[in-house]
């Protein structure tokens, strides 16, 4: 008797671990069942995916829901429903909500208000704090935390270890991965002056190169004095590129879609403070240093860094404004429009989206196309032409800083575990999202 399936993905160019294939994957509770050629019957489901490259899921390691304690800006239902609409399968949240992810308690809320409303599955990093340095070790090993986010530098909230002793103790309790927000706070506090009111364009003057080169420069002598790895978010200079390609050895790294799209001052005079965030967008030597990174294997993973604030908020003058723009939904179109216009390869693309975050993170289970791998998938056309409008954004502060661009290559399906999520734009399911699972933690 032939081997009956759950569902079946068919006639597609699939990224397997050796690379594009032209073959079907069946899929049957939940994982990956098996690769080759099946006919149509064989399975209760039949996804046709003929003119389609069928990705490993693609993970978001960086977004900010705001929920809870700012849910006028975006919540957990309708961050991740931006998310599987822009072909995301996976994601970990940040930490500085209100009240701060900082406690089991705060870790257990966020996870129960993600249970039937998340769409895709996720995960959620406990914020560190001078207060809590010593329980990190255990809390970062809870059901449904990928790790602990440290803030160097002041940003969005009211977490920050800005000092050598306090990111030594924070450091020092645990073992898995640490993300940093890597900005001097002491150089920050010194600068203020130079930002200019009314003028966002100022905001890279104030958080000059500087600012985040002396600080990932301070955290990776750190990293090394107590043994332990951390992962740099956001990296926006070209000489931290070069820093960090040094330093792989216990540290990884991070770039974002803005980072690589938008340079200033051209961002700040079309986008004023919708341009705004932190680190900043800098100008064209850094964005050229950004791409070098991407083109040499410095940067191990792409994160959207996702952080909206409504538009009566951005319209604030500067530096009233806040600092974060959306963007888990326009990730992955941005990045497949940068390898149409060959930025970058569709394997390069699949390394910083999909296995680098297994990797780094230690995903269980996700990350690959291969058998006994979870069955998240997620199909883009490569020739399809798109133009990013505000009404196909699901995030609630209905702006992004991309609006009116024209785009080639485009998420066309989300399936998570099997579950067939968004299909030609639109959400076809309930949300089965569930909290992300660990090797370090299983």
């Amino acid at each position: 008797m032939s081997d009956t399936y759950d569902l079946i993905v068919k006639g597609g160019t699939v990224w397997t671990t050796g690379g594009p294939a032209e073959v079907d994957v069946a899929v049957r509770g939940g994982r990956i069942a098996a690769i080759g050629s099946f006919d149509a019957g064989a399975a209760g489901q039949i996804v046709d995916a003929t003119g389609l490259t069928v990705l490993p899921g693609v993970v978001d390691t960086q977004v900010h829901f705001r929920e809870p304690g700012n849910e006028h800006k975006e919540d957990l239902e309708s961050g991740t429903r931006a998310a599987a609409l822009g072909g995301v399968t996976a994601l970990f949240e940040m930490p500085n909500t209100n009240p701060s992810t900082t406690t089991a308690e705060a870790l257990q809320d966020k996870l129960d208000r993600a249970k039937d409303r998340a769409w895709t599955d996720h995960a959620f990093f406990v914020g560190a704090s001078p207060e809590n340095a010593e329980q990190l070790g255990e809390l970062e090993r809870r059901p449904g935390c990928c790790g602990v986010k440290m803030f160097m530098g002041s940003s969005t909230g009211n977490l920050l270890v800005a000092d050598d002793e306090n990111v030594r103790r924070v450091l020092a309790n645990g073992t898995r991965r640490v993300a940093v927000h890597s900005e001097d706070e002491p150089r920050l506090i010194e600068r203020q002056g130079e930002r200019v009111e009314g003028d966002p364009s100022t905001h890279p003057v104030w958080r000059d190169e500087q600012t985040a080169i002396k600080c990932t420069n301070r955290l990776l002598k750190l990293a090394r004095e107590t043994g332990r790895r951390v992962h740099v978010l956001h990296i926006t200079t070209a000489e931290e590129v070069e820093i960090l390609a040094a330093a792989k050895d216990i540290a990884t790294c991070e770039v974002t879609p803005q980072h690589l799209t938008l340079v200033s001052p051209d961002c700040y005079e079309r986008l004023g403070t919708y341009a705004q965030m932190n680190p900043p967008i800098r100008d064209q030597r850094h964005n050229d240093g950004l791409w070098t990174g991407v083109r040499d294997g410095v940067f191990d993973v792409v994160g959207s860094d996702h952080a909206p604030h409504t538009a009566d908020e951005k319209a604030r003058a500067y530096p009233a404004s806040p600092s974060g723009m959306p963007g888990v939904q326009t990730q992955l179109p941005l990045l497949l429009d940068h390898v149409n216009a060959g930025r970058m390869t569709l394997a390069r693309l699949v390394d910083l989206v999909c296995s680098g975050p297994s990797r780094i993170f230690g995903i269980a289970n996700k990350g690959r196309i291969a058998l006994g791998f979870d069955a998240d998938f997620t199909l883009v056309d490569m020739n399809a032409t798109r133009e990013i409008t505000t009404d196909w954004l699901a995030a609630k502060c209905g702006w992004s800083p991309f609006d009116g661009m024209t785009i080639t290559g485009w998420p066309m399906a989300t399936i998570i575990r099997g579950n067939i999520v968004m299909r030609d734009g639109e959400l076809v399911s309930a949300p089965i999202g569930a909290p992300v699972r660990f090797q370090d933690t299983l």
